[in-house]
């Protein structure tokens, strides 16, 4: 009990860490991930979906201030989904084998901005930045309230997260942990519940949904 306790007091100071830490960034905001498998759990409930599930992912930021190569992206979003045919686990996406995503650009963005947008993905998202099979424009609403930890994410019509943070009501075996680290380099992550998660778009092969499954990651980033 005193080990939630304090997992769930450091949560509380998500924002005030975050606002300390990102002062001097180029880019900086918030990042929502959801995978097909469980990242707030214990060992036992790992081992059993390794090789089975977690082979796919939703990384998404939203840029809140920042530049890259002199154009402003504050404001715009971008979304990298990914599939590998390998469970992403304690390496992320260096373990991803047989590797592939498509990208989905702020509609807002100029055709400058999302070449920036391209290139921030390239740089950031690992090696799903340079596995890149599509990239397609469609409007991007994102959302985390970082003092609530709760998340909110669509990207036209083939991408749907929400997210809240994870409660001791969701411990199962008393052992959860953040099992698997974030597939991005973030500055402050928390993990949680994604309430819905779902990919209904083309160029990977697969489409899913994750309702109600402790697979999410919210964070805040400074590059």
């Amino acid at each position: 009990m005193m080990r939630h306790a304090l997992t769930w007091g450091l949560l509380a100071c998500f924002a005030l860490l975050a606002c300390g830490r990102l002062s001097a960034a180029e880019i900086r905001g918030t990042y929502l991930e959801t995978r097909t498998c469980q990242v707030y759990t214990g060992p036992c409930f790992a081992n059993a979906e390794v090789g089975l599930a977690g082979k796919e992912a939703i990384m998404a930021w939203q840029i809140q201030q920042g530049e890259r190569n002199g154009i402003d992206l504050s404001g715009l979003n971008v979304v990298v989904v990914v599939r590998s045919s390998h469970t992403l686990a304690f390496r992320g996406l260096a373990d991803a084998q047989e590797l592939k995503s498509v990208v989905l650009l702020d509609e807002r963005a100029t055709a400058d901005q999302r070449d920036a947008l391209l290139g921030f993905v390239r740089e950031h998202a690992g090696p799903a930045g340079r596995e890149v099979v599509g990239v397609s424009v469609v409007p991007i609403q994102m959302s985390l309230d970082t003092a609530e930890l709760q998340g909110n994410l669509s990207a036209g019509k083939v991408v749907k997260l929400s997210t809240r943070k994870a409660r001791p009501s969701d411990c199962i075996c008393s052992n959860e942990s953040a099992y698997y680290p974030p597939l991005a380099r973030v500055e402050n992550f928390a993990p949680g519940v994604t309430l819905e998660g779902s990919f209904t778009g083309r160029g990977l092969g697969t489409r899913w949904s994750t309702p109600d499954a402790r697979s999410a990651y919210m964070a805040t980033f400074a590059y």
